[in-house]
């Protein structure tokens, strides 16, 4: 397990030096929840929701800054192939799913924090969180968010050389993803096609379990959201770990 941190350790400091990167990742998710927020609070009208339009898309904003660190540290592989570090890793006496564990790992953990960032910040634009284990709650979700979608950017980024490429996929895919999620609107006034995509999307249920934590309320079951959030995590990891196996430098 010693890699496993060591890799996971390199990620988390290489993020928290990087100024830059933390503060430009907060550009778009705070354009988006003042925007959208104040902009549509005083129009539109969600039944059962006491905290407003701005309360209901807050849990949705915080999973796209999570999904999107997290789906973006799988670049980082790449980045190592160019560089060679990740050749010299490779040819080290270690097994390569401790090598992935260890950036899928790190990938997480930045976007974690990424996501307690614009969760705090909500708290000063008026997010009112229902309570402390409600909060843990959300936490865990993130995670789970963060944990499937690096192992994700990192099964596609082992089977790419260039950033560029990989970033132009990734943004095809995660903006998909996103608007299907239920983050901006409420599922059940979708009409049934609809709905039947957006309930196809693993992201939905990472924003229901934050919104059920945060705010005491969720469209899906959380014990539902749970275990294909959990399912999915699982399936990344293994799909993730296999291809990174299959890496050639």
């Amino acid at each position: 397990m010693d890699i496993v941190y060591t890799i996971w350790l390199r990620n988390v400091k290489r993020y928290v030096r990087s100024k830059s990167r933390m503060l430009g990742s907060l550009g778009m998710p705070l354009f988006l929840l003042l925007v959208l927020g104040f902009g549509l609070d005083s129009v539109v009208t969600l039944p059962g929701m006491e905290q407003g339009y701005i309360g209901f898309i807050m849990p949705g904003i915080i999973s796209m800054s999570v999904l999107f660190t997290s789906v973006f540290a799988g670049i980082q592989i790449i980045w190592d192939k160019q560089f060679g570090f990740l050749k010299e890793t490779l040819v080290a006496p270690v097994s390569r799913l401790e090598i992935m564990l260890g950036q899928t790992f790190g990938g997480a953990t930045t976007a974690v924090i990424q996501g307690l960032i614009i969760l705090v910040l909500s708290l000063f634009i008026g997010l009112e969180i229902t309570s402390i284990p409600g909060f843990a709650i959300a936490i865990m979700f993130m995670l789970l968010i963060g944990i499937s979608f690096t192992a994700f950017g990192i099964a596609i980024a082992s089977r790419m050389d260039d950033m560029h490429g990989f970033q132009l996929i990734m943004n095809f895919v995660i903006f998909p993803i996103f608007g299907l999620s239920g983050a901006l609107f409420p599922i059940d006034s979708l009409p049934s096609w609809a709905r039947s995509l957006t309930l196809l999307d693993p992201l939905t249920y990472g924003v229901e379990g934050i919104r059920y934590g945060l705010l005491g309320t969720s469209q899906v079951d959380p014990a539902v959201s749970f275990m294909v959030l959990s399912g999915f995590t699982v399936f990344m990891v293994f799909v993730g770990s296999y291809l990174f196996r299959k890496i050639s430098i």
